[in-house]
């Protein structure tokens, strides 16, 4: 049974891998886990497949439901208790399909999964993380509800789910489902977080109604827009938000992906997070045939491994602005789109902690640090940590136990730290 890890650091030409989460493979054996090298990541498509396929669940019809019936948001259209998952030993599962909204404000259906901890619930039942994931790809194949580790494992979410938390972990609407995945809009991802919640207490007993949000990488903005969106339906139940190396300044990690080593496969799929945002959009503005001869494939047939494997070997390691053409950040819908992204409301009615890795290639410290400082112009009670020496996924594996700690003193009541004002 193959289970994905995330690797501490993928080196190509003697530098390290830039732009979002990296993953790496192991083999889960009798007596435990044996993490592969970095270099063992496949390296041709066909391998890429394979390893995707096994990793992935049997296939089944429960993410299909044609037409959508209307719903309120957050309405569970069904659930299903699952025991394939390769989870730690008590660990139970279960999936959820249920109405979301996209960014347009559309009935989505949206898929996901809930992790519940071994043992008995205490009073007042499990308390819950919302965990929004990072980068899986952006084919309907890449639910991480699908994946036997559920994408992460023991990267965060298998130590949440241990430290007593149950977990409600959406694949975002998109992923898993048959609406096209607007890939790093965290409007709609938070909107699929905070309706996986009100889903997940209509699925399973024994849930807190109390909550947090936890998210990394793509999944980090998506938290922050959660605290945003939380500010106005003032859900009492909700404590805060975590933010791991967020995407949370798209216009300057558009930036930096022109003007950097940035993988290839990052640009062919937020060329299909914004066709998916604006339909008008024509893909063929943004890449060049080089990248058109491979956006099929990336948004249909294969994950993040296949990006990565074919951008290896076929693409001979080319990097983002090789399939991007010269201006493409100028076009219309490119700069609508990432207008949209950056979204700092001037009122946040709970408390965020935002970390960022000070070795970062892939969402850099500077492009968090002008959205931190303009929320703390705002008043945010926000706590703003650099990790010195770690790179993006390092971080999000390194700071789990700091995020818990964080995590438990919002259930305990605790006064949340702020350091604001050492930042202005």
């Amino acid at each position: 049974m193959v289970r994905r890890l995330r690797c501490l650091a993928v080196r190509r030409q003697g530098r390290a891998r830039p732009f979002l989460a990296l993953a790496a493979l192991a083999i889960v054996a009798a007596g435990g886990v044996t993490a592969t090298r970095a270099d063992d990541l496949p390296t041709t498509p066909a391998a890429a497949l394979a390893a995707e396929k096994a990793d992935r669940m049997p296939p089944t019809a429960f993410y299909t439901i044609s037409p959508l019936p209307a719903g309120a948001a957050g309405q569970l259209i069904r659930s299903e208790v699952v025991t394939d998952y390769a989870l730690p030993k008590g660990v139970g599962a279960v999936r959820i399909l249920y109405h979301s909204r996209d960014a347009t404000g559309q009935d989505v259906a949206a898929s996901g999964v809930v992790l519940i901890p071994a043992g008995k619930a205490p009073k007042g039942g499990w308390p819950v993380i919302a965990w929004a994931h990072g980068t899986s790809g952006v084919a309907r194949i890449c639910a991480p509800s699908m994946m036997k580790d559920v994408y992460y494992g023991t990267e965060g979410l298998f130590p949440m789910v241990e430290a007593g938390f149950a977990v409600i972990a959406p694949d975002y609407a998109g992923l898993g489902t048959a609406s096209a995945h607007q890939y790093l809009d965290p409007l709609p991802q938070a909107n699929d977080v905070i309706n996986a919640v009100a889903a997940a207490h209509r699925a399973v007993a024994d849930l807190s109604p109390r909550w947090v949000v936890d998210g990394h990488s793509e999944g980090g903005g998506a938290a922050w827009f959660v605290a945003q969106r939380e500010a106005s339906l003032k859900d009492p139940n909700y404590l805060g938000a975590v933010a791991v190396a967020g995407t949370v300044n798209m216009p300057w990690i558009m930036h930096y992906m022109t003007r950097s080593h940035a993988d290839s496969f990052y640009a062919v799929f937020l060329a299909y997070g914004i066709k998916a945002r604006f339909p008008q959009f024509r893909v063929e503005d943004m890449l060049t045939p080089q990248g058109l001869a491979h956006y099929r494939a990336f948004t249909t047939k294969g994950c993040w491994e296949y990006g990565y494997a074919t951008e290896v070997s076929e693409l001979q390691s080319a990097t983002a602005a090789s399939v991007l053409k010269k201006g493409w950040e100028h076009n219309r819908w490119v700069r609508r789109w990432a207008a949209e992204t950056v979204r700092v409301r001037r009122h946040v009615n709970r408390p965020l902690l935002v970390l960022a890795g000070g070795a970062d290639t892939s969402v850099p410290p500077p492009s968090i640090e002008p959205i931190v400082k303009r929320a703390c112009r705002f008043g945010y009670r926000l706590q703003f940590r650099i990790f010195p020496g770690l790179d993006h996924d390092p971080l999000m594996d390194k700071s789990t136990p700091y995020q818990l700690q964080w995590i438990r003193d919002r259930f305990a009541g605790r006064p949340a730290p702020d350091n604001c004002s050492t930042l202005l």
